[in-house]
């Protein structure tokens, strides 16, 4: 993670930029099974999201601390990484609350920004901080993104419904299943979910 590796600013036009995004039973790509997504950006050209509800069972935050010549604190390895989605696996970024904010974060809106700088970890690891912490933040490789009409198009087909962002699911994705509680947020549980989609399914239409 470097300073050129922030993302860019999301261009004029967003719409569902700063919604979550859950996956419905009949996604058909495992990526994203029962996933939610933090959406970062999303327009006409292009959409950007973060997953906030899988975190990799074999990365240490340590390890990745190390790679960077940045000294961990002792109980680094309690700090879950997150696998953000399938898009520049190689690259890190840092989804946090916006009492956390330097030259390269990138305000997203509702409290929250997106920093993807070697800066917030040194000062998520409490060493030699430049900055206090974020008072809640995402540590995750990679992200997932979609191209022009892709994500409409997913959501047409049901793959995606999407409600407004919540700070407690968001960041409690290690913790809990925020699939199921992303759902509730909407009135719906996933048995609910699963019958309607089986009987469209067999109806050969869509949900509404």
């Amino acid at each position: 993670m470097e300073e050129t590796d922030a993302p860019p600013p999301p261009p004029a036009g967003d719409t569902l930029a700063g919604q979550m995004l859950i996956a419905m039973p009949n996604m058909g790509d495992p990526r994203f099974d029962r996933s939610v997504i933090f959406l970062c950006a999303h327009d006409e050209e292009h959409a950007m999201g973060v997953i906030v509800n899988k975190p990799l069972d074999d990365v240490a935050l340590s390890e990745l601390l190390e790679q960077l010549e940045i000294a961990p604190q002792d109980d680094a390895d309690e700090t879950p990484v997150f696998f953000g989605g399938p898009v520049q696996t190689e690259r890190g970024l840092v989804l946090h609350t916006l009492d956390y904010e330097i030259d390269a974060t990138l305000a997203l809106g509702d409290g929250l920004g997106l920093t993807a700088s070697r800066d917030i970890l040194i000062d998520i690891a409490g060493k030699e901080p430049k900055n206090a912490a974020p008072r809640r933040c995402l540590l995750a490789i990679g992200h997932a993104g979609w191209g022009a009409g892709q994500l409409e198009k997913e959501i047409a087909m049901n793959a995606w419904i999407h409600c407004e962002p919540d700070e407690d699911i968001i960041f409690n994705g290690a913790k809990e299943d925020i699939w199921k509680r992303a759902l509730e947020k909407l009135g719906v549980t996933s048995a609910m979910l699963s019958t309607e989609w089986a009987s469209a399914r067999d109806e050969d239409k869509p949900l509404n």
